[in-house]
This record gives structure tokens, sequence and C-alpha cells, in this order.
């Protein structure tokens, strides 16, 4: 099997995949609660698995490689419940930066910072916009349940997208670590789901406001974890990688100008 972990391979390993151009894959997540059934785990061990299989896809079509996993974002609108690790702007800013230039540096020309928390989303497209106007490479992001939404949604019961601590989030987690997940307690795992921006009822869906998640939903669930399972969870995860799979694998996205 080809090696596909960075912190894996060998420097001249590596310097022989630059050569090669090689596509990178920056996964960033986020350490902080999923309610009372899941770890705070979560959100960068869905993004660490997702980048490994999609990358062990893409292989076998273009040389890919996956640096370790970056496992806080900016997470403040959960430190409002307990067991959350937050990263300001700058702190994350600075993190993304280095590490794009780093690869940057050793010959890479096409890498992607491949998102799994919400909060980040924003930010990394203004640090993903800025870093291409500075290296004038085609670098990109996106997050994971954006690029592979009509997939999941087709897995779904309860819900029509991968929420919180939901049905989506809780079935991957059963599928990779199931000896963390209390199945007695999931019929009891709901929260509200109120869409747009704000997530406020009767506000227009366009219009965004800051909250903190403990206002949306005092447990830190948004959706339904009661249909969750680990088959259900298996299925997200091959689809959801195959998707991006096919989205990285896409040389329009690296060859049109920038």
């Amino acid at each position: 099997m080809t090696e596909i972990e960075w912190s894996r391979l060998k420097a001249a390993e590596i310097a022989a995949l630059a050569r090669r151009d090689a596509i990178v894959i920056v996964p960033i997540g986020a350490t902080e609660q999923h309610g009372p059934h899941l770890p705070t785990m979560v959100d960068y061990r869905c993004v660490h698995e997702v980048s490994h299989r999609a990358a062990r896809i893409m292989t076998s079509s273009h040389p890919t490689i996956v640096t370790p996993t970056i496992p806080y974002g900016m997470s403040e609108h959960h430190m409002s419940l307990s067991g959350t690790i937050t990263l300001d702007y700058a702190t994350m800013n600075a993190v993304i930066r280095c590490v794009v230039l780093s690869a940057v540096r050793h010959g890479f020309k096409r890498v992607f910072v491949l998102n799994g928390h919400g909060g980040n989303t924003t930010a990394l497209q203004n640090m993903i916009g800025e870093l291409t106007v500075e290296t004038k490479l085609p670098l990109a992001t996106g997050t994971y349940w954006d690029i592979a939404a009509k997939s999941i949604a087709k897995l779904l019961e309860r819900q029509k997208a991968l929420l919180h601590a939901c049905e989506a989030e809780t079935s991957m987690v059963m599928a990779m670590t199931p000896e963390l997940v209390n199945p007695q307690e999931l019929s009891q795992m709901h929260g509200p789901y109120i869409p747009g921006l704000a997530a406020i009822p009767t506000v227009n869906e366009g219009v965004y406001r800051w909250r903190q998640l403990s206002s949306r939903s005092p447990i830190g669930v948004i959706g339904d974890a009661s249909t969750a399972s680990a088959e259900k969870g298996e299925k997200l995860l091959t689809a959801i990688a195959a998707d991006v799979a096919d989205a990285l694998l896409n040389e329009r996205l690296w060859s049109e100008p920038v």
C-alpha cells in the first residue's frame, strides 16, 4: 500500500513527492464539546479519517500526501459548554500560514486545507485567499460536508445535512470508535435545528449574528442522534471520502488561472 502520511515518510520521500507535483491535504478540525454522548475529538477525528481515506483513493491516480491533522480550531462559540479548547483568529491564521508555506517551500504547488469544523469555514476561506495572493499558487480549501452534501443527505433519516453531535457525526464516531459512544443515551440526544446564519426563529436566514452554542442547545446538540449507527457511519465515511477524492482530482481545480 502506498504511504500517504507525511509523518510516516522520510524527508527524501517527501521531496520526491514534491517533484511529482503531489497534492498535499492539510486536515483541520477542532477539540470541543459534542453533547453528553460524544468525545471532544469528533471534529478532528472525522476529518482525519476522511482525509486519509480520500488520499488512499487519490494516490492511484495522482500522488497525494496528508499532513498531521490540526486538532484545534476556532471554537469560541462552544466555550460556554465544558471541554472545548479554542484558537483565536490570529493563532489559527498563523498555524495555517506556517503549515501551508512549509509545504510550498518544499516545492509543493497543490495544497488543500480540508476542514472538519463549521467555525473554521469563513476564516479558512480568508486565510487561503491571502496565501493565494502571496504565493500565486492555486491553493484551495473546503469543508468535507459541503463537498459531500448530496451524498450525506441521501444517507440520513432525521436530518438533511451534517449538523453537530447529530445523526451523522454520531454514526461516524460509532464506526470508528464505538467504545466511546453509549447507544443507550442516543434516544435523548437531540436538539433544535433552526436554518439560517443566525439560527434565530423568524430572522432572515441570510442575516448572521454570533451566538454561543449553549444559547441554541443547552446540551450542545444540534440535530438528532437517535437513529445513529455504526453501519450508517461507515457508509457516510466511504461516501464522503469518495466525494473529497473526486473533488481534489479535478484538474481544473489546480489548472485554472489564479
